[in-house]
């Protein structure tokens, strides 16, 4: 899902915050010592993106325990203490910051660890106060201390986020 980044004209200057009901969060992931592929989404809860000449930082979370990979058993093993501890830790959050065009340094807190990660802007417009972007990243979920099921679960997610932000 990782793409190459594509030229992002300039943004509006300005505060957005993410409108949780037109963004979503897609994973993909290798299962079964990677014979298998593995395709889910998260809800996103919420964000924002702040946009200042070529800088900006963005904040999103996501709800750990809506995670659907259309396999309910698969999902409650992910949710539960073996992996993502939803009930222990029930937010998924990205921050990045940077500047474009060029990859975004940013950290994604999972399960109570953070790591870093790079986040790229693969498309980001705005027209009449509502910025839309679509941004891909990579996870090693072993950075953030889930490690359990070596082999059964893929240890990297290949995440491609689409965020609708409206003025604030």
């Amino acid at each position: 899902m990782t793409e190459q980044q594509a030229p992002v004209r300039t943004l509006p200057a300005g505060r957005y915050l993410v409108d949780p009901a037109g963004s979503t969060v897609a994973f993909t992931t290798r299962h079964m010592f990677g014979l298998g592929g593995v395709r889910g989404a998260f809800t996103v809860t919420g964000g924002e993106i702040t946009v200042s000449g070529d800088h900006v930082e963005a904040l999103g979370t996501v709800d750990a325990a809506s995670i659907d990979t259309g396999n309910p058993q698969r999902d409650r093993k992910v949710r539960s203490r073996t992996l993502l501890d939803a009930d222990t830790h029930p937010q998924i959050t990205l921050h990045a910051a940077g500047d474009l065009p060029g990859p975004v340094p940013g950290e994604l807190t999972a399960r109570g660890g953070a790591a870093p990660v790079s986040v790229v802007v693969v498309e980001a417009t705005e027209a009449g106060g509502v910025l839309t972007a679509r941004l891909t990243t990579s996870v090693d979920r072993y950075a953030h201390g889930i490690t359990a099921m070596k082999g059964i679960t893929g240890r990297r997610l290949e995440l491609e986020m689409t965020a609708r932000a409206v003025r604030a």
